[in-house]
């Protein structure tokens, strides 16, 4: 008897690798979330190709992560905002810089920091809903995954 393949999970972490898992969509991102919303100014901070560049822009924007706005008809010029589920990646991108800054020794420090209204730095720390203690990964479990049948080829 043939074994049957499981087929990949359904899970909305895939889904959203789907749309920003790969460094130049998070690296544009992590721009516009700074006030970079230019196509130049893009390219100088992230490094990336020009082509690449052009690439993950249209993908951000026709994923709903940045919105489009012209700025110049003549010559037509446009720049990049967040919309909100751009807005809703910045816990994301707080905890990768967190991460890259604690954990890969060959990364310079980050200038400056994220701060909020408050005037503080911000930290990100995940914690449960309901009793507001602090979650690490030795405290979790997952329950109900559904299985997504593998589609014939």
């Amino acid at each position: 008897m043939p074994k049957k393949e499981a087929g990949p999970r359904v899970c909305s972490m895939a889904d959203a690798l789907e749309v920003v898992g790969e460094k130049w969509s998070l690296l544009v991102v992590r721009e516009v979330f700074y006030g970079v919303r230019r196509f130049e100014g893009i390219a100088q901070n992230t490094g990336a190709p020009r082509d690449v560049l052009t690439a993950r822009l249209r993908k951000l924007s026709e994923a709903g992560v940045l919105r489009r706005v012209q700025y110049s008809e003549r010559p037509a010029r446009s720049e990049y905002h967040l919309t909100e589920a751009g807005l809703d990646l910045a816990p994301t991108l707080l905890c990768l810089l967190q991460w890259g800054r604690r954990w890969t020794s060959d990364a310079p420090a980050t200038p400056g920091a994220l701060v909020h209204d408050c005037g503080e730095p911000l930290h990100a720390v995940l914690t449960c809903r309901a009793c507001g203690r602090r979650v690490t990964g030795t405290d979790l479990s997952i329950h109900q995954i559904p299985i997504r049948p593998v589609e014939p080829r």
